[in-house]
């Protein structure tokens, strides 16, 4: 058994595809769909409050995106 903490030391899979989530097919959470609110409004677009998990992130990367929103600088 490993010492490591995944915490401190994320492997290569940390970041997966929503499609391949466990969850994915779970209500969005209400962190999702408090961000994804925003993020509609400012791209002028409809909020969906139907969506699974997996569509919320992708939503948001969609919406991130075209909002200029989460992309650093």
């Amino acid at each position: 058994m490993s010492d490591q903490d995944p915490k401190q030391n994320p492997t290569g899979n940390a970041e997966k595809d929503p499609s391949e989530w466990v969850t994915g097919d779970e209500p969005m959470t209400g962190a999702q769909a408090s961000y994804l609110k925003t993020l509609s409004q400012e791209a002028d677009e409809a909020f969906d409050e139907g969506l699974t998990k997996a569509q919320a992130s992708e939503r948001i990367d969609a919406l991130q995106a075209r909002t200029g929103r989460g992309q650093g600088s």
